[in-house]
């Protein structure tokens, strides 16, 4: 089973990985940022939604978690797909694997888990690589732009929602997945009423097929594969093989895009990625 489980895990990190290539096309295709959130997400929550249904005595007793899932699991899709459609992928993919800080914090503060050295280390080197990929001592004259700010966002609540899915074991994953989605919607309707955005864009049948299939079924693929390939196996093997994402987006966005980074950037993201080598080891016992 857990070789099943590693499979599935490997292909869901690619296709999250890859993830970038539509959101852009569909972008370039007449869906602005935050609509296209909207839609995305309506879409899989539509898909889910018979799970819900089958599972909706579950929903009272749990409500709290499921709220709290809602609330940074939807944030977390609005700001990452929309630094990702609008900023560079191989730096928004780069700072938002700041995850091992937010895990380390987040895990501290609600779980009680012990900051040992090779966390503490795990820290430095995450937070050393964040500061070189924003530019050093630069982005003291000139700050983060607010691509940089969604991304390092996105990270951070993303962090916060994994702790929300460890500490509630008994609630289905499919409810969890479910109000994730619905959060995603709600927040992109919200932000489209405040800031007065138009919503439904003129766009092409293909266009919107194109959507359709990208939410049905690489997304609803790449979100169950990876939740269930996690519940199958060791937390330390998945969090290794999960770091296939940020491989998968930084070759494919080199080779598509031609995006490359500057020497200082590649030395910070580098320290990011050893950092989240660190906290998947030491997940697995090492």
């Amino acid at each position: 089973m857990e070789l099943v489980a590693t499979v599935v895990l490997f292909f869901s990190s690619v296709l999250w990985g890859l993830a970038w290539l539509p959101l852009k096309y569909l972008h370039e295709m007449g869906f602005d940022g935050i609509p296209l959130t909207l839609f995305l997400y309506t879409i899989m929550f539509l898909v889910i939604l018979p799970w819900i249904w089958r599972k909706r005595s579950e929903i009272r007793p749990s409500w709290k978690i499921l709220l709290a899932i809602g609330v940074l699991g939807g944030g977390a899709q609005l700001a990452f797909n929309t630094a990702m459609i609008y900023g560079e992928v191989i730096r928004v993919m780069v700072l938002f694997y700041l995850l091992p800080v937010w895990g380390v914090i987040g895990g501290r503060l609600f779980l009680g888990e012990a900051i040992d050295r090779v966390r503490w280390l795990g820290l430095g080197l995450a937070v050393s690589g964040a500061f070189l990929v924003v530019g050093g001592w630069k982005a003291l004259e000139s700050p983060p732009s607010w691509i940089d700010a969604l991304a390092l966002l996105s990270g951070f609540l993303f962090a916060m929602n994994n702790i929300a899915f460890r500490v509630s074991p008994k609630v289905d994953v499919s409810l969890k997945l479910a109000f994730m989605f619905g959060g995603s919607v709600l927040m992109a309707s919200g932000v489209i009423q405040v800031m007065s955005l138009p919503t439904l864009p003129d766009v092409s049948l293909q266009a919107w097929g194109i959507l359709f299939l990208f939410g049905a079924v690489w997304m609803m693929m790449a979100n169950l594969g990876t939740q269930w390939a996690v519940t199958h196996m060791e937390a330390g093997r998945s969090s290794i093989i999960i770091i296939m994402e940020l491989v998968t987006a930084v070759l494919s966005a080199s080779i598509l895009l031609n995006e490359t980074m500057s020497p200082t950037e590649m030395v910070g993201g580098l320290l990011i990625v050893v950092a989240a080598f660190l906290e998947a080891r030491r997940a697995n016992g090492h």
